[in-house]
């Protein structure tokens, strides 16, 4: 169980992101005895959605080591199934009190989503039950923006972050109203490497 507040857990991640910009080397142990210790069992302090994207790794962008960051990873960071169980289970069996939820720039999965929606472009059947997650982003994404494929980006992690916050689950309800677990949007600034947790 994770001894952090929310807002403890959070002031964590932003620390790690900012030596992650500073290019600190991580020094959080990874040696024998480390690794003995999470043999017995995990104690991480935050639970991550993101993207599969092998350009936006979590522990990397916060600077954590081993066993700290409990990372559910698919395309688009979508909530399906296997990544609400996966959170569910962080929070009810690991005291997780902080999920992010975190969405990037220049995401493949949500610029197959606008082709989808703008030029009807065809994919595979699995490909489509991805994509099909992150269309509601790409309707609701400002048609103006700028760059369309970040809007709708940005749109879809507020879309999984108000599903999460508003699950009928106990495990996510209860704790949430007790204070004792957060939900929060990030979006990461590939050319930067800056994460830039979003508002509410």
């Amino acid at each position: 169980m994770s001894s952090l507040t929310p807002a403890e857990a959070l002031e964590r991640l932003r620390d790690g992101n900012r030596r992650f910009l500073a290019g600190e080397i991580v020094t959080e142990p990874t040696d024998r005895e480390r690794r003995l210790e999470l043999a017995a069992g995990q104690q991480p302090f935050a639970a991550y959605l993101s993207c599969s994207d092998s350009r936006v790794p979590p522990e990397l962008l916060f600077g954590r080591g081993l066993g700290e960051l409990f990372i559910v990873r698919n395309a688009g960071n979508t909530l399906c199934s296997t990544a609400l169980g996966s959170l569910e289970f962080a929070v009810s069996n690991l005291g997780i009190s902080l999920i992010v939820v975190m969405g990037h720039e220049g995401c493949g999965a949500v610029r197959a989503a606008v082709s989808l929606v703008r030029d009807h472009a065809v994919q595979t059947a699995n490909i489509n039950k991805v994509l099909q997650q992150i269309v509601p982003a790409v309707l609701c994404a400002d048609p103006w923006a700028e760059d369309l494929v970040d809007s709708a980006a940005r749109q879809n992690v507020r879309q999984v972050v108000g599903e999460l916050r508003s699950q009928p689950s106990p495990a996510f309800l209860e704790p949430q109203r007790a204070g004792t677990l957060k939900v929060v949007g990030a979006y990461y600034h590939m050319h930067t490497g800056e994460v830039e947790f979003l508002a509410d």
